[in-house]
């Protein structure tokens, strides 16, 4: 079932278990169109997933068209708006906890927080992230579209708190993600239980990149995120002749003075980090059964100059020479 511009007679409600669809915008529908959509929205996602709190506001003048796919905990929604004026009252369990991702085709969103304070306007082309815990008024220009995801909070919350995020809608992070979500929407009713979850994995990892690219240098809330993210990468090549600062910035698309100043949160630098684990796999070699390599190896192996300096680096972080620590776990090579 497709969106089209054209207004029905009437609501039309219906789609499989994990669709949702409504559209209440024809003009007879009006003035209980919020109600009808939220019934419909009730009987196709069901309470486990509940719609975020909000109200019409205003005249009540609420006609939209959406359909939605749920992918697991989380809707991914195509609408188009006639009318809508509302408002959110603020998270009230668990299972509201919820951040939401507008990326605006066309028309424009705004969004009012309490004492202007969290105010903003998207208009077509851009994106907006935001928590749904502060209670906000929202309003939209006729016949705008949008593509709304709704997402657990829980991973997502921590990189953005309780500001919103806004950001161009043509950027490579977001155009990935929204060409992701039409995959699972093409997918969807096909996947098993297991392949939802991981549907919904990725969505909330792309999610995250499209945050990441939008790190902020000079209020860093994303700090804690982005030197995770460098973490993981440096993890994953630590035999990389080449892995460096300048590395992971270009690998996540930030600058180095930015990654810098993430990983001062850490008390470690960058190169700190990286030394400390190359020195860490090395210990772990040494204490390993069977192939005990030696020092020049280990040296060579976790990308340290020469066998001088990977000695003197291992003593400092550990208090004995890899010999001498070879040689308490009784597996030193002879």
């Amino acid at each position: 079932m497709t969106m089209s511009d054209t207004g029905d007679t009437a609501p039309r409600l219906g789609g499989p278990a994990r669709n949702f669809f409504v559209d209440v915008t024809a003009p007879r529908t009006a003035r209980d169109g919020f109600e009808v959509f939220r019934r419909g929205w009730e009987a196709q996602i069901g309470e486990t997933l509940p719609l975020p709190p909000m109200e019409p506001l205003g005249s009540g003048d609420f006609r939209v068209r959406v359909r939605a796919s749920k992918v697991h905990d989380t809707v991914v929604a195509g609408l188009y708006g006639e009318s809508m004026a509302g408002g959110t009252r603020g998270a009230s369990h668990r299972l509201d906890d919820r951040v939401l991702v507008h990326v605006m085709g066309r028309g424009e969103w705004r969004f009012i927080g309490p004492r202007g304070q969290g105010d903003a306007s998207v208009p077509g082309g851009q994106f907006i992230v935001r928590h749904n815990g502060p209670p906000v008024r929202f309003e939209m220009q006729p016949r705008t579209t949008a593509k709304v995801l709704i997402l657990p909070a829980s991973q997502l919350r921590p990189l953005i708190r309780d500001r919103a995020i806004v950001g161009s809608a043509d950027s490579p992070e977001l155009r990935l993600l929204m060409a992701y979500t039409k995959i699972v929407d093409a997918t969807l009713n096909d996947l098993s239980a297991a392949g939802v979850r991981a549907a919904r994995n990725s969505l909330i990892e792309l999610v995250k990149g499209v945050l990441m690219q939008a790190f902020d240098d000079r209020e860093p809330l994303l700090a804690p995120a982005l030197a995770q993210a460098a973490m993981d990468i440096a993890d994953s090549r630590l035999t990389d002749p080449d892995l460096s600062p300048a590395a992971l910035a270009r690998e996540l698309n930030v600058s180095v003075r930015t990654l810098h100043r993430a990983f001062a949160r850490t008390e470690e630098s960058v190169a700190a980090y990286i030394r400390r684990r190359r020195l860490e796999q090395a210990r772990l070699a040494l204490a390993a059964p069977g192939g005990r390599p030696n020092v020049s190896e280990l040296a060579a192996q976790w990308r340290f100059t020469d066998s001088s300096h990977f000695i003197r680096a291992f003593k400092k972080q550990y208090g004995q020479t890899p010999t001498e620590y070879a040689h308490s776990t009784g597996r030193a090579r002879r």
